[in-house]
Parts: C-alpha cells; structure tokens; sequence
C-alpha cells in the first residue's frame, strides 16, 4: 500500500516512486503509478483521489503508448539534468519533457481541477497536462481546435490509443468524431451524432469562441454534479459522467447516439430513408439497408481506384460541410484536381475556405446536403468517366421492349442449357479433384487476347481449387485485396495453400495479378512466397502460394498482445531476412526487379517466423543498365514510399531501401510508421531522428525488449542503418548490398545520417513542399495477413 504525498512535486534531482503518489491541495486528485486489471505493465496516470471516490477513475495517462513493463520492479517519476544541457520529466526510459538547463522549474503539482503543471519561480506555468488529453475531459480544460485530440482506450484494461478520436476540428468549426466523423453543434435528422437535448440540458458541453476570434475552446461543466467528465470509450461512444454520492457510483447523464448515416453516404433530410449513396457507390451489404441499417456504409462500384487518368472524371457535390479525414495541400487550386488524378489512393477533393488543397484518401464519411444550397460547399468525388454514361445506358436498355424481348429468349436458353451444362461440368470436376496438372502449362490471359503460356508455373483445375477451399466457403476466406480475396485451401496430399482469386470486378487488380504471375514465377529464394501454381479455366483466374501459418509481420508487430512473440533474436532474424530478399531481387535474381510496396503487412511469416516477400503486384523488371525509372501511375502505401517517388514518380532500388528503411525503425521500434509519438511528431521518421540527434535512441526502441548492454549497442547501430535508408536524397542512401553488409558485419564503420526524410516530400507539379507525414496505409493490391 502507497502512501500519499502532500505537496508539490519532487524538485530536480528527486524521485517519486511506485509507492508513492501526489495528492492535490483539496484531495480531489492524486497523480502516481498505476496497472489496469490482467495487465502486466505499469503508467503513469493520474485519478479521482480514492478517499473522494473509491472507485480508481483514470481520467489521463502519461505513457499510453510507452507502458513499463513490470520487470522494471521499480518505475519512477524524475525531474533529471541529461546531456543536451536540458533539463527532463522522465518516466523510466520515456521522456516527458526537456527545457532549457537554464529554465527555472520550482515546483510540479497537481491542482484541484485534475491539472498537472510545472511552473517556474513566479508561478507562471510552463507545461501542464491539460494541453495533452487522453480520453477525458475535464470542468474548465480549454481545448485548441484540432491540436490535440482526444483518444479512446483501446479496450477497458489497456490505456493505449484506440480506434476513436474527438476533436474540434478546424476548418468547420465542428466537433469531430473518428472514425464517425464531423458533426456541427445544430440539431436535426442527419446530425444525430450527439443526443443533444441531453448535453445542453445538463450544460455537458459548451462551444466558445475567443473575442479575438483566432481558436475555439471547449468547456465542460455541470451545474447540477460537484463531480463529472467526458470520456470517448472505447466503442466511439462520447459519454458524459456524473458522480452519484448516494448511489457511490457514476451514472451517465449523457451520451451520443449513432448518426443514421456512414462512410461514402450523403444524408438528405428532405428523403425517407434519408441515406443514400454517393454517386457510383453501393451499399456494402444491401440486406442491412434494406432493413434500414446504414452501418455498413457504402462502397465503390468499381474496386479499386481507376488509375488511368483519361478514364478518370470528378463529380462535384455540394455539401454542409466537408468529411474531416483530409489532408491539407497548400499547391496552387489548378494543381488539386492534377495531383488528386495522378495518385491512385486519392479518392476525392476540395478546397478549404482559404483555398488550400485538400486531399481525400479511402472513405469518404457522412456528408449530408446543405439546408440551403447557397451556404454549402463543394467536393468533388473521383469516379470513373464511363459511370455515368453506363448507367443511361442501363436505363435505355430497360426501357426498350426490343431488349427486353430478348431478355426474356435468352433466359429461357439459359434454363434450358444450363442443367446440362452443370452435369458436364460436374463430372469434369470429380475427376480433376485436387488433382494438380502437370502437363499443362500456366497461361494467362488479357481480354481479347490468346492464352500465353510460362513454361515453369503449373496449373490447377478449377475444380480441384474449389473443393480445397471448400467452394470458395467464407470460413476458409483469409483476406480482401485490390484483386480480390484470398482463401485456405488444403490439397488433397493434405498441404496447405494459400488461393488467390482475381475479382470479376477488379480493374487495377487484373494488371497487378497479371504482373505478379509473369514474376514470382521466375523467382525462387527463401525469402520469397513460393507460387505453386495458377488456373486460368472459366474466366477464372487463379494464383495458388504456399500458406503461411503466422499471417503477416504487422499481426505481431503492432499488436499489444502479439509482439512479446517477436523478441529481440527474431527481430533481427526477420530484418536480415527482408534485406537478403531484397538483395536477392535487386542484383541475383534472373530479373533485376523494383519491388514498390514492400511494408509490414507484405511480410509473411512461416511456421519458424520466417520472413517471406509477398505481393509483387506492383514490382517492376529492370533491363541491362537501367537503374531508375518514372511513372505517372504512383501506387503503393503513404509512409514507405520514399519522397521522390511519392511525389513525382521517380523509383529506383533505392525506393525499396527507403521503405526498408521505414520497416527496421518499425520492427525496432514496434510503432507503426504513422502515429502520434509524444506531443510533437506525427510519424516515426521524424521522431527516430529528433531522438538519435539527442542521443536518445534507447527510447525508440521497443519497451517489450528488455534487452542487455551488449546488444542496446547492436540495436543502435539498426537505427543508424535504418536512419540511412530513409535519406531525403536517394544517393545518400546504400544499396541494399552495403545495407546487407552493415548488418552482417558490426566492425564495418557506418556513415552518420545526414537528411532523413521527415516528410512526404515535395509537390507533384509545384514543387512546393507537402504538409503531409504520412497520408495513407492502404495499397490498392493488398493482401490482407494468410
């Protein structure tokens, strides 16, 4: 049991430990050491005082994405001098926050208001937590449209960032849920995100502008509880919480209620039901609208994304306001329309009030019509430029008793032939029964053109793959990619496979599976997914690979319960795996190929986590002395695309090191490359370099390693090579053969980074600087973990 400390906080020099807490002056707060039920690590956090309220109510965590692991017996809070000459609030091995040595920090306390501040010798206040919320709101706590958001727990017993976010959000003066997104302070039927007759009655929230008019605050207060807060939980619901004293317990005096409308709708009050798709959008499942559950959302009729610009057109749509999830681009406006065109995860774009650029990427979420047109603003949505004539075309073709006559024949053909039809092709099917060919070649085939045969890929019957995924069953499914879906099948010698399906109605994903055919099968190491064979039957296209029982790299990397798996050992034998695929790609292979998408969630593991290559829908075949090329058709993920590419097309082998690059600071690390890490940074680049400048590496690296002396050493000298790959300037970075080199030989002496890339880069046409860390985690050809 603890005791409690009443008075300010520990000067520099001093420690508050694991046992001990600070209480604040009325005994309403105390700030100290805390661990979630079946949780294994500790935080630092700060709660009700458990003499005010027994029960313990976490309202703020300092390490949320940082726990201690409980073999640090003995976490502790410090006030520290360390060697950049500044002065540091640490937890452990996180830091907090540096001043300048010659800052005058006298005191750190808690005050009744739940506010942890550090002040200086006349009390003014030079940090203080309310300037960095978690999931809670506070009486009186200001709030800085879009600055800081609030962040859901990821589940009851773990304090890390969740899948919910809350904010005011700048450019409409809204309040914003994530991903739920943007709601206005107003009544009515399409803004329903919060039950608003109970926030305003109970004076939960309040929206107030400054006089000078240069931010929003938010401020929450009840007049009717001595006690209360906001939280936005774990499932995306904003409840407001008011302490009970004769019940002892907190009760809900308000909540939200699910707005009726999701992503890629538009709500129009003036309809029943008042939900509707966007334009060249469908309901992802029809049978939920039909009963009148808009949940789901809608998606894209034609998946994925046209690429081809000349088959690319904008529909303008007028709404209330525009969907928060954009990213802000400061090109001139004739370059909005260009550069969203030319980047194939833009899905949309508009211009902000003062003209500024605004991408869109995935989803588009719930808009709703304008009130009045003339107070909307414009979007305008990418679609493909044939939708719209196709769609009038459907509509002649229904309306003409001609067609419809025919129509009918040819139905009454269908009937008649098909059962036929089926017997035949039933009995083919018993006897090619997981049976593989061998002396049939694998062939493939574009429309309008002859089959094309590849000597070394056998096929399958179409039969055969049927009947090992079980016909395609949805519990043999593993996966969705631009393609198509990806299923577990199992042979008839009882090995496992993994099948891929092309989509009838992929468009991008038929290129990318043809691509990927014509390669892998010419590739053989032992850090490459191995193709088995294909089938090309019945305008079926089929690629069969070898399963892999631990999925994907990011299924462990970024899980909280997984990644204890990958210790430091396995970490470094799944990075020199990677960089031997790579090498093999780059300078062994029969072909000199561009990988272009490499990234966590295109790492396979096999049974021994083993780290295999996968998905070449994007890679590209090098010829003689050719050594880089552009394109304008840019795909791939947002933060593993080096900046030369991302944003004028140029790739290189020194594209798959950028992205090697990126992927050892996330092994390393176990952070994803985009993020919030600490107060100041918004991707992992940006962070790694500001702690190797400030010799803070053994911050980054993962807090589950708890590694020994002799290898904290190895791990920074991964950082240095990592740090080198993502140089801003392709020449500075290494081949893949000195990276290889490097990491095989710790006597090698490494050069210092000179310029990582700390941002996307530049503009495509402009050449202006892109305000943008990181825009997007999704490929257009991606294979979901198998």
């Amino acid at each position: 049991m603890g005791f409690a400390v009443w008075l300010e906080m520990p000067l520099v020099g001093q420690t508050l430990f694991l046992n001990q807490t600070l209480v604040s002056k009325g005994g309403i707060f105390e700030l100290g050491f805390f661990s979630p039920p079946n949780s294994t690590n500790y935080y630092l956090g700060i709660w009700y005082y458990n003499k005010t309220i027994p029960l313990q109510t976490v309202v703020w965590v300092f390490n949320r994405d940082t726990p201690i692991p409980f073999y640090y017996n003995n976490p502790q809070l410090q006030l520290l001098y360390d060697d950049n000459s500044e002065v540091c609030l640490k937890a452990k091995t996180t830091t907090w926050k540096c001043f300048d040595r010659r800052t005058n920090i006298s005191e750190a306390v808690i005050l009744d208001t739940g506010n942890f501040v550090l002040r200086n010798g006349s009390g003014g206040i030079l940090w203080q937590s309310f300037d960095y919320p978690t999931d809670t709101w506070l009486p009186a706590m200001k709030f800085i449209y879009f600055v800081y958001p609030i962040y859901s727990w990821r589940n009851s017993t773990d304090p890390a960032s969740g899948n919910y976010s809350f904010y005011v959000e700048e450019y409409n003066r809204g309040l914003s849920l994530w991903p739920v997104k943007t709601v206005e302070w107003e009544r009515g039927i399409c803004s329903t995100l919060f039950d608003h007759s109970s926030f305003s009655k109970s004076h939960i929230l309040a929206l107030h502008s400054t006089d000078l008019g240069q931010y929003d605050t938010l401020y929450f207060y009840d007049k009717s509880m001595i006690l209360s807060r906001v939280v936005i939980e774990n499932d995306g619901q904003l409840t407001g919480f008011g302490w009970s004293e004769a019940r002892q317990d907190w009760i809900v005096v308000a909540s939200t209620a699910h707005r009726s409308c999701w992503s890629n709708t538009i709500c129009d009050a003036q309809y029943s039901p008042a939900c509707r798709c966007l334009d060249g959008f469908v309901p992802r499942a029809q049978h939920e609208w039909d009963s009148s559950d808009f949940s789901n959302g809608c998606q894209r009729e034609f998946i994925p994304l046209e690429c081809d610009e000349s088959k690319i057109r904008f529909i303008k749509v007028t709404v209330a306001r525009l969907p928060a999830n954009r990213n802000h681009w400061t090109a001139s406006n004739d370059l909005c329309s260009l550069a969203c065109s030319r980047n194939c995860s833009c899905s949309a774009y508009a211009y902000d009030t003062g003209g500024a650029c605004l991408w869109y990427m995935g989803d588009l979420l719930a808009m709703e019509t304008p009130s009045n047109t003339s107070m909307g603003v414009d979007i305008y949505i990418r679609t493909e430029s044939s939708h719209n004539a196709h769609t009038i075309i459907l509509l002649i073709v229904a309306l003409t008793a001609a067609i419809a006559s025919v129509l009918i024949i040819s139905c009454f053909c269908f009937c008649y032939i098909w059962p036929k039809f089926k017997s035949k092709d039933s009995g083919e099917t018993n006897q090619n029964l997981l049976l593989l060919d061998l002396n049939r070649h694998g062939s493939f085939r574009k429309e309008g053109e002859e089959k094309h045969n590849w000597h070394e890929l056998p096929i399958f019957s179409l039969g055969s793959i049927a009947a090992s995924t079980n016909n395609f069953s949805i519990t043999n499914k593993l996966g969705q990619g631009g393609f198509g879906p990806v299923y577990k099948g199992e042979l008839a010698n009882g090995q496992f496979v993994a099948v891929k399906r092309l989509s009838k109605r992929s468009r991008q994903g038929l290129e990318e599976f043809r691509n990927e055919m014509q390669l892998i099968a010419k590739l053989q190491h032992i850090n490459l997914v191995r193709i088995l064979g294909c089938c090309d039957d019945k305008d079926e296209m089929i690629l069969v690979y070898e399963y892999m029982p631990n999925k994907s790299l990011d299924c462990f990397l970024f899980d909280h319960s997984q990644k204890g798996v990958l210790d430091w050992n396995k970490r470094i034998q799944i990075i020199s795996g990677i960089a031997q695929g790579l090498l093999y790609l780059h300078q062994y292979s029969r072909l000199r190929i561009v990988h272009r998408d490499l990234k966590a969630s295109n790492i396979l593991l096999d049974a021994d986590m083993n780290p295999k290559i996968s998905d070449f829908g994007m890679a590209r075949i090098f010829v003689g002395n050719e050594s880089h090329a552009n394109t304008k058709r840019i795909v791939g993920t947002y933060g593993y695309m080096s900046p030369e590419y991302a944003m004028e097309g140029l790739f290189s082998v020194k594209s798959d090191v950028f992205a090697f690059g990126v992927l050892m600071l996330e092994i390393i690390s176990g952070k994803k490359n985009t993020g919030f890490y600490g107060s100041e940074y918004l991707c992992l680049l940006r962070y790694a370099w500001d702690l190797w400048k400030k010799d803070c590496v053994d911050e980054l690296i993962d807090p589950m390693l708890d590694l020994p002396n002799p290898w904290s050493s190895v791990a920074m000298r991964y950082v240095q090579i990592s740090l080198l790959c993502v140089e801003e300037n392709p020449v500075d970075r290494p081949l893949i053969s000195d990276v290889v080199a490097m990491l095989n030989n710790d006597r090698r002496a490494i050069e210092s980074p000179i310029n990582p890339t700390l941002t996307v880069g530049r503009a495509l046409v402009a050449q202006r600087e892109v305000k943008i860390c990181s825009v997007d985690d999704m490929t257009m050809s991606r294979v979901e973990a198998r």
